[in-house]
């Protein structure tokens, strides 16, 4: 690939909504992965201190909010960035609800990606505990979607 048609992919990512691109082509393979603005060379910054609220009375103290705790089970995640769907169509019924049976290899829900349907699978057996996304919702790459006890 030349360096004229790398450089307008690479334009091409920048300025669009898109976070990843791969195109291969018989003399190579390019990816492009975008992340978010940065000093390439400066280390990260320190997550933010815990938020406190000033105490309402002189002496009393104050407690941080226990963050959520983290699903139980096996967490189905999204393997691609699209729109997530519980049916194959609208008319149709859902592939699993919260307490359906599922075995590996069960669909689950569909994610359509660049008009492409794509079919996404159970990893593991058991049953459907949460359903962490809305019907029509965008997911990113690695999104969790359900949670399978």
């Amino acid at each position: 690939m030349d360096l004229r048609k790398l450089k307008t992919l690479i334009d091409l990512v920048s300025e669009s909504n898109i976070s990843e691109l791969e195109i291969a082509e018989a003399d190579g393979k390019v990816r492009i992965v975008k992340t978010p603005a940065a000093a390439p060379a400066a280390p990260a910054p320190a997550p933010p201190p815990p938020v406190l609220s000033a105490p309402a009375f002189p002496g009393e103290r104050t407690v941080p909010e226990p963050s959520p705790p983290a699903p139980i089970g096996d967490v189905v995640k999204s393997p691609m960035v699209g729109t997530f769907y519980r049916s194959a169509n609208p008319e149709s019924e859902p592939f699993v609800e919260i307490g359906s049976v599922v075995k590996v290899g069960d669909p689950v829900c569909i994610i359509e990606a660049m008009k492409i349907m794509n079919e996404i699978e159970a990893d593991a057996a058991g049953t459907i505990r949460e359903i962490l996304c809305e019907n029509g919702q965008a997911v990113e790459f690695g999104q969790p979607l359900f949670v399978i006890e």
